[in-house]
């Protein structure tokens, strides 16, 4: 085999195998994306879990009491959505009053200088309306496909705290399979990329979560004095979101220009919301990740984005929030394995030093 065939006859095998890859991904998405969120948690509390240990705590307690720590702080982000969304809920005949003016205008302003008219307008709305996939009984199914959803989603959240607990009572177990696979000569070597790996998901997730925090804060701060209603919960909602890098934050100034500006119309308010966003993202971009976050995961930004579209593709909302975590796992896997190290170069910012 020629050379020039070799190389289209890898090529194409590669694209082969990524495409039944990620194609595999998609369908144990039910699968793997709790197993995987709970193996990225679960590194989370690793140092928790040895400080436990050292007071003489059996390993089983001291797992199980990680555990119920995780579901607590799961419990209160969610007691503390479920408040302010309640809040939202029960205003919002309210704001769809106050909106609908708002919709009326921009829809007339898009009549007037746009080929589209109302006619057009008002046959897409029938052609995609959502109560017609449903057919005669859509309530019905509507109810069952929302409960099923529920329950699913409840099954998929208690399974990853059974995963958590089950990871770091046995982790020792795990770590000797791992060090098992590779040859004597590169125990060490492997031992340091566990330890590594476990590193970076820790320093990476423990920042994260601080700057969510003073995130929510500053937020919340600049959308109250400007007027925004619910402004915790879009705050919140904004901070949380700056897990997904670069979206995230356009998606948190979107709710925030949706349920701010287009519900009171006050120049003021979309005044205040344009240098609350501003003034925050400057703070978080120049100021606090650097010193909270910092360069833990030590990823290409183009990379990092790449990695963020595939993971909506693949896993969807999980799949956004996972992709840093993963992305930086794989990167610090690659870097210290020979044969793979170009491409941890690749992904990472390292300057090459050989040049």
């Amino acid at each position: 085999m020629t050379q020039g065939k070799k190389i289209l006859f890898t090529g194409t095998m590669f694209i082969v195998g990524m495409y039944f890859l990620f194609l595999g991904l998609v369908e144990a998405q039910g699968f793997l994306g709790p197993l995987v969120m709970s193996i990225v948690l679960a590194l989370l509390v690793i140092p928790l879990c040895n400080k436990l240990e050292k007071i003489k705590l059996n390993r089983g307690w001291a797992s199980l009491l990680c555990t119920i720590f995780l579901f607590i702080i799961s419990l209160g982000i969610f007691a503390l959505l479920s408040f302010q969304i309640k809040n939202f809920v029960d205003d919002w005949e309210k704001i769809k009053e106050e909106m609908t003016p708002k919709i009326e205008q921009a829809e007339s302003y898009i009549y007037e200088h746009s080929a589209l008219t109302k006619e057009d307008f008002e046959q897409y709305k029938e052609e995609n309306d959502l109560s017609t996939l449903g057919g005669s009984g859509s309530s019905g199914e509507k109810a069952f496909s929302f409960m099923k959803w529920v329950m699913g989603f409840i099954s998929n959240y208690l399974l990853v705290f059974i995963y958590i607990f089950f990871l770091l009572n046995y982790r020792k177990r795990h770590k000797i399979f791992f060090l098992k696979l590779a040859p004597d000569n590169e125990q060490q070597e492997t031992k340091k990329i566990i330890d590594r790996t476990a590193t970076l998901v820790q320093q990476y997730l423990v920042g994260k979560f601080f700057l969510i925090i003073l995130l929510a804060v500053l937020y919340s701060i600049g959308l109250g004095i400007s007027g925004v209603n619910n402004f915790i919960l879009i705050s919140f909602i904004a901070a949380f979101l700056s897990l997904i890098p670069f979206i995230g934050n356009l998606i948190g100034f979107v709710l925030a220009l949706v349920f701010g500006f287009l519900t009171t119309g006050e120049v003021g308010v979309l005044i205040g919301i344009i240098i609350t966003f501003t003034v925050v993202q400057f703070i978080e971009s120049y100021i606090l990740e650097p010193y909270v976050v910092g360069d833990k995961v030590n990823l290409h930004p183009f990379l990092v984005i790449l990695s963020i579209i595939l993971g909506n593709m693949v896993w969807g909302v999980t799949g956004m929030i996972l992709a840093i975590p993963v992305l930086g796992i794989l990167n610090v896997i690659l870097s210290h394995v020979p044969p793979t190290k170009p491409f941890g170069y690749l992904l990472s910012t390292d300057d090459d030093d050989e040049k």
